[in-house]
């Protein structure tokens, strides 16, 4: 174990990507006694568009980390290019999301290394290569966490309020549906993959979405001259090319125009990741009491709408928001229901129309002569591009 900690913690958060840190973070700047586990040991690589929204500087600079992401390197992002499997093309400026603005580029190693670094000066416990092996109970409340560290120690932590903040996995909450005879995990529908280029022939400033039969992919720049490339398959056409990244990109992926172009002359860098997606959309937020979900663990959105990294900022202040207002005022069950209630509700206003957007979307990215229909239709009309942009987005 990496720190001196309590055996008892107000709230133990599982999972220490933005959306776990972040509300480390904001619980521990109010006063909370915060526990963050972590399996991993930081920095490490993550699969991820690695594409920052430019709502999500508000975040950061609410959480102190905003000087932190500059300094680590990030580069300026101003615009998506979407191109159809025939190239043609339309364009959504980064500024159309806030005024003024860019998103960055900026690896998840860095980004959660510096959200990480900060929960801990905010006043959170921090435990790295820990694994959460189960959940306590105490007269079926989750009363707190089994953990496991890197010596294969195990131990518990009691908490008031657990959070599983472990992304698209759901750790704890697939804990509960197990035990509710609801756990039986379904066939992935996907497999995503991900390494670091160099040489992409994409210019500066321009994340550039490709759509092909059978999934979508995007690349842009991070840090140190790379390039982020994430792209996703159905699982089908991952078995038929035995899961080899690099030929599925050359198979598959070049069957978009502009990707062939782009990426022709791109050295790959850095090792492929890998994860399966079994599904998209909302999942339950309040597994059982004494328990929430942020972040993917809470919902999983399309990587082509930009927003995965803002929704688990976003998730995790409505969170950390509801547990202050309602949870601590009184640690009981029926606390507990008003606070999930409450989370459940700003969560469906924040959130439900952009998931459904996005599945919208998606179906059509996935089929290329929707794919191009639709490109064609948006490029015609900069007005109803803008309009089904901020679809995506928080609503102003």
């Amino acid at each position: 174990m990496s720190v001196e900690f309590r055996s008892e913690y107000e709230v133990a958060i599982v999972g220490a990507g933005p959306a776990g840190s972040s509300a480390a973070i904001r619980l521990a700047q109010n006063g909370l006694k915060v526990l963050l586990v972590e399996q991993k040991k930081f920095p490490r690589s993550k699969l991820c568009g690695e594409f920052i929204s430019p709502e999500c500087l508000t975040h950061f600079a609410e959480l102190n980390v905003l000087a932190e992401m500059s300094l680590a390197g990030c580069v300026s992002l101003d615009r998506t290019v979407f191109y159809a499997r025939n190239a043609r093309s339309v364009t959504v400026p980064s500024e159309w999301f806030t005024a003024g603005s860019s998103a960055l580029g900026l690896s998840r190693s860095e980004m959660d290394q510096r959200l990480l670094v900060r929960a801990g000066t905010a006043g959170a416990d921090i435990l790295e290569e820990t694994q959460a092996t189960g959940l306590l109970f105490d007269n079926k409340k989750v009363s707190g966490v089994q953990l496991r560290d890197h010596n294969r120690e195990t131990f518990d932590v009691k908490a008031a309020l657990t959070i599983d903040a472990t992304g698209r996995a759901r750790i704890l909450a697939r804990q509960i549906e197990k035990a509710n005879d609801n756990g039986r995990r379904s066939r992935a529908e996907f497999v995503a993959f991900k390494t670091h280029l160099e040489g992409a022939n994409i210019p500066d400033g321009d994340c550039e979405i490709y759509a092909y039969r059978g999934g979508y992919g995007g690349c842009s720049r991070v840090e140190k001259g790379l390039y982020n490339l994430c792209f996703i398959v159905s699982a089908d056409i991952a078995k038929k090319y035995g899961g080899d990244a690099a030929e599925i990109m050359k198979k598959v992926v070049f069957k978009n125009k502009r990707a062939a172009l782009s990426l022709a002359d791109a050295r790959i860098v850095k090792d492929w990741l890998a994860v399966p997606i079994e599904s998209y959309g909302r999942a339950e937020l309040a597994p059982a009491n004494g328990l929430l979900t942020i972040g993917d663990a809470a919902a999983f959105i399309d990587p082509f709408s930009g927003s995965g990294i803002l929704l688990a900022l976003e998730s995790a202040k409505i969170a950390a928001g509801a547990i202050t207002n309602e949870f601590l005022k009184n640690k009981t069950e029926r606390s507990f229901t008003a606070l999930a209630r409450d989370y459940q509700t700003q969560y469906a206003a924040a959130f439900d129309r952009r998931l459904r957007v996005c599945s919208l979307l998606r179906h059509a990215a996935f089929v290329p002569f929707l794919a191009e229909i639709v490109i064609k239709s948006l490029s015609l009309s900069h007005r109803l591009t803008r309009r089904l942009a901020r679809a995506t987005r928080p609503a102003l």
